[in-house]
């Protein structure tokens, strides 16, 4: 059983992760943009805000992207395919063991939600107030990640390691146990590690069941 005894203060989370190469104005805007629309969500900001807490004019936000849903896309799609890689890999170093690979996959899960909290709950909330288009590439790699860890769940039920009846109420269930992770992120001190491992733990034990 994973040890939750209370760990050292976290370091500051990091806004976006590495593959986020913006930089210069462009990475202001979208740093600014994530901070804005984590407090206030998309509706609730202007772009002359963010130009602002930018440190440019608002008509130099459009030299750099063509609207405000553009900046709500580029964090979504950079959000989704970090979390995305992080389940991929996990999965690549996981045995052929359900168990095992349930346990990396979920660990990589709460990871992706506790290091990256603020996109996390952007990408989570804000979703909706994509146009189609931008929503349809977006969910695209959401869904790829769900059936990483939907395959696992089926192929353990097949080889009798797992024992639940329905396979993506359990993925929903592990999953949006990830999620939350990125709301209350910060306000106890748990280190990541300590946190997913308790997360895999309780996933293992809900699929597990009685076995």
């Amino acid at each position: 059983m994973a040890n939750l005894e209370a760990a050292p203060a976290a370091p500051p989370p990091s806004l976006l992760p590495p593959r986020a190469t913006a930089d210069g104005t462009h990475r202001r805007l979208l740093e600014e943009a994530l901070a804005l629309f984590g407090q206030w969500g998309f509706n609730g900001v202007s772009v002359r805000e963010i130009a602002k807490a930018s440190g440019i004019r608002a008509s130099s936000v459009y030299g750099h992207l063509e609207s405000k849903e553009q900046l709500l896309f580029q964090l979504a799609i950079v959000g989704h395919e970090e979390h995305h890689d992080a389940l991929r890999h996990a999965l690549l170093e996981a045995g052929a063991e359900p168990v095992d690979q349930i346990t990396r996959l979920v660990r990589a899960h709460v990871w992706f939600h506790a290091t990256y909290p603020l996109l996390a709950r952007v990408c989570n909330r804000e979703l909706n107030a994509l146009g189609p288009e931008s929503q349809e590439r977006v969910m695209a790699v959401r869904h790829q990640s769900e059936q990483l860890i939907l395959d696992v769940i089926e192929r353990g039920i097949r080889l009798g390691a797992f024992d639940v009846p329905q396979p993506w109420l359990a993925y929903a269930a592990i999953g949006s146990m990830g999620i939350r992770v990125a709301e209350w992120w910060g306000q106890l001190d748990f280190s990541v590690d300590a946190v997913a491992d308790a997360y895999a733990d309780y996933a293992v034990r809900l699929l597990v069941g009685n076995r």
